[in-house]
């Protein structure tokens, strides 16, 4: 069985920085795209950042210049440096990784961590 497990979630005053991390652990094949997603109380589950197998990384224009998406691919791990963090970044953080398992891609997400941002 997959499964996605996050970390690296909690409280920061604004203008700081957490580092959000993901692994996905079992009889894992090959990972395709991974990502964040982010769901703020009363709002829609919004992309915030996006990674492919090669590298290639896009992200929501609200994060630009300050989140860094990366993966380590021998790990299975994806990671969300957020920097310059405003109250507005305030959500439940979701990691979402298309992974090859029982002969097919499918979506699996973790479970969501908190980043909570302020004063």
């Amino acid at each position: 069985q997959v499964r996605l497990v996050e970390s690296g979630g909690g409280l920061v005053q604004p203008g700081g920085s957490l580092r959000l991390s993901c692994a996905a652990s079992g009889s894992i094949l090959s990972i395709n795209d991974m990502g964040w997603y982010r769901q703020a109380p009363g709002k829609e589950r919004e992309l915030v950042a996006a990674i492919t197998s090669f590298g290639s990384t896009n992200y929501t224009d609200g994060v630009k210049g300050r989140f860094t998406i990366s993966r380590d691919n021998a790990k299975n791990t994806v990671y969300l440096q957020m920097n310059s963090l405003k109250p507005e970044d305030t959500a439940v953080y979701y990691c979402n990784a298309e992974i090859f398992w029982r002969g097919r891609y499918s979506d699996y997400w973790g479970q969501g961590t908190q980043v909570t941002v302020s004063s």
